[in-house]
């Protein structure tokens, strides 16, 4: 059929007219970088900060990276993401394939009851022209979707890292506290007998027994709900890690020292994020999506080439005279009740959808540092009071031990005393492993990842 040229040329103008509309972004908003530089400036401040490039560096303590390696091999969660991410390239091939040519093979034997067997064969190439660069915009939209699942790989292997962190410091502080619990019970323990013997000399009465022995029984009402505890722990680390028994797990009583302050800010910003880079290539795999919803609204070409044979025997029909045909098709969609109109919406309202969700991320991201780093500085001041009381506690234990040996006070006032001291390394326990697991979250936060 013959076509007028201008017609052509008018045709062409109005698809690269309908292209430039779909180039045009369905939302007005800040560009997501501009957003980052935003938030370079913090609340709080770091001083003497040191440069961290892994989360593992955080926690110095014996026995934990096997740990965490064998859970990053065996966990079933973290495992699901890497076959996700195996899946993203997987659909990327199958997107990308829409770009070659098809080639399709065909042999058919029929039989009649009047007539003799005939057998055809057919060979046909058929290839769909990329005129507007659709199937383009397809594989390098299904190509930000790779990148955003392989930061949500990265982001599913360092929370797991952490969250392996957190418990064997959770271990690690149940054993300390249990441990300070056993040396109160031993205290109380000798403090019984110590009555007991006083009361033998004519030195005391019973009454204080009594006391002492609510002190001890309680004491190993602790001892027991600690040991729980760490049993407790050990099995949800065993579930993190994946299996059914950790081996020699032997787990440190002694809390290990936080290291000096992070990073200084705000080099250590948050473009290093997963879950933000996540969001990020989702917005630009969501643009791609905008043009290639509305590049279905133009023409498409498709070529196709064919080979065929009839022949009385298989070996006649395979080809050896073949009829050949070659067929250019222009098709354009015309009408369909306004279906892919919607799908340009869709894409447009997913695009901006994608936006919203970084900015969430971002705001969730920036609210998370500020929080960690106002904690820690909490946390440190904490630290440094608990340890001076601590100090003052010890000194006024010894006191009140030599006082009480010469009967110069009571014994219920030597069990208070007694009781503050090892209240006080509890808390210190406590704020010291509060610390610990606040400074991992600080990590986090910043985007301090395992190594891949």
């Amino acid at each position: 059929m013959y076509i007028n040229k201008s017609k052509v040329w008018l045709l062409l103008a109005f698809a690269c007219g309908l292209t430039a509309c779909s180039s045009q972004p369905s939302y007005k908003a800040k560009d997501t970088e501009q957003l980052l530089k935003q938030h370079e400036q913090w609340q709080y401040t770091q001083q003497n900060a040191s440069d961290v490039s892994y989360l593992t560096d955080l926690v110095n303590v014996e026995g934990l990276a096997p740990i965490i390696a064998q859970a990053l091999a065996n966990n079933p969660s973290y495992n699901q993401m890497h076959v996700a991410l195996k899946l993203a390239y997987a659909q990327r091939r199958v997107t990308a394939a829409s770009q070659w040519f098809s080639v399709d093979a065909d042999l058919n034997g029929e039989r009649s009851e009047n007539d003799s067997t005939q057998y055809s064969s057919s060979l046909a190439v058929s290839w769909e022209a990329d005129v507007w660069q659709k199937n383009a915009d397809s594989v390098a939209a299904q190509d930000m979707t790779i990148v955003s699942s392989q930061a949500d790989y990265q982001a599913t292997r360092d929370t797991l890292a952490a969250s392996v962190m957190r418990t064997y410091l959770t271990i690690i502080l149940r054993q300390n506290l249990l441990e300070i619990e056993l040396q109160r019970l031993a205290t109380l323990e000798n403090n019984e007998q110590s009555i007991i013997e006083r009361y033998q000399f004519g030195l005391g009465d019973l009454e204080a027994l009594d006391t002492a022995r609510t002190s001890t029984a309680s004491t190993r009402a602790t001892i027991a709900d600690y040991a729980e505890q760490i049993a407790q722990s050990k099995r949800a680390l065993k579930l993190l890690v994946g299996v059914d028994s950790l081996n020699e797990l032997s787990v440190s009583s002694t809390m290990p020292s936080v290291l000096q302050p992070l990073a200084k800010f705000p080099v250590q910003d948050l473009s290093r994020r997963p879950d933000l880079l996540s969001a990020f290539y989702q917005i630009e795999a969501k643009r791609y999506l905008v043009d290639v919803a509305y590049k279905s609204l133009l023409p498409s070409i498709t070529l196709s080439a064919s080979l065929s044979d009839v022949a009385a025997t298989p070996s006649q029909a395979l080809l050896t005279s073949p009829v050949w045909t070659l067929l250019g098709n222009l098709s354009a969609p015309l009408f369909q009740g306004g279906a892919l109109r919607a799908q340009v919406d869709i894409a447009k309202l997913n695009a901006e959808q994608a936006f919203w969700d970084y900015q969430d991320t971002l705001l969730t991201a920036v609210n998370e540092v500020e929080d960690a780093l106002g904690q820690e500085q909490s946390l440190t001041s904490q630290q440094e009071q608990i340890v001076l009381a601590l100090q003052s506690a010890q000194r006024s234990f010894s006191n009140y031990q030599s006082k009480y040996q010469q009967g110069l006070v009571d014994i219920l006032d030597l069990l208070t005393v007694q009781q503050t001291v090892y209240d006080l390394q509890a808390q210190l326990a406590e704020i010291s492993y509060t610390l610990q697991t606040n400074r991992i979250d600080l990590g986090l936060a910043l985007g301090l990842g395992v190594s891949s």
